[in-house]
């Protein structure tokens, strides 16, 4: 069984569709969606370019998720998180 990750560029009406793509795959265990950080977990038996092919065939922008994705993901989430409790420090 492999485990695929993936970044994907969506909003929330989005997954229905990615959702709907994967579901047409054979081998698919299992498909995780996390919007905030715009990661997709994909499990299962096919092979992770036909996952890759079939998002971006959905037309979803979509790439490998990769260790440079997470630090982002934590830069850019510290950084909201301050701006979300801190209002008035903005300007």
């Amino acid at each position: 069984m492999e485990i695929v990750e993936l970044k994907v560029e969506m909003v929330g009406i989005h997954e229905k569709r990615l959702r709907k793509c994967l579901s047409k795959l054979k081998g698919i265990e299992k498909v995780e969606v996390d919007g905030n950080s715009q990661k997709v977990v994909v499990t299962g038996y096919t092979h992770k370019n036909k996952i890759l092919k079939a998002v971006r065939k959905a037309g979803l922008k979509a790439e490998f998720w990769s260790a440079q994705n997470e630090l982002l993901n934590a830069y850019v989430g510290a950084s909201y998180a301050n701006l979300r409790f801190n209002n008035f420090n903005i300007f």
